[in-house]
């Protein structure tokens, strides 16, 4: 199965929108979803308002999933990327390569 790989705990929350490397410590899954939706929606020239309001959530909420401040459930999820225009899938498959350009592990999973 391979080796058991310790993952450093981050313990404050992040500041600000962008990923960057601190002391070795990867991107939380909830940071790298946001970033990936929130540079979609800008992509599409899209109002927070809108997407949130399309995918039934609420522009505070759909905020704070962008900032990487809430992991929102599987159904959420696939709501507002819905909104976008993408799949859970789609959107899976683009912060796992934006992980790899990271060149850092990428914890899917806690």
């Amino acid at each position: 199965m391979g080796e058991v790989v310790p993952l450093p705990v981050r313990r404050e929350p992040p500041q600000h929108t962008e990923l960057p490397q601190r002391d070795g410590v990867e991107p939380l899954w909830r940071e790298s979803v946001g970033r990936e939706l929130r540079e979609e929606r800008q992509a599409s020239q899209r109002r927070l308002v809108d997407v949130a309001e399309e995918a039934g959530v609420s522009p505070q909420y759909l905020s704070e999933v962008e900032r990487g401040l809430k992991d929102p459930s599987s159904e959420l999820l696939a709501a507002m990327a819905g909104a976008l225009g993408l799949s859970v899938a789609d959107l899976a498959s683009r912060v796992a390569s934006a992980g790899k350009s990271l060149h850092t592990p990428l914890c899917l999973a806690a």
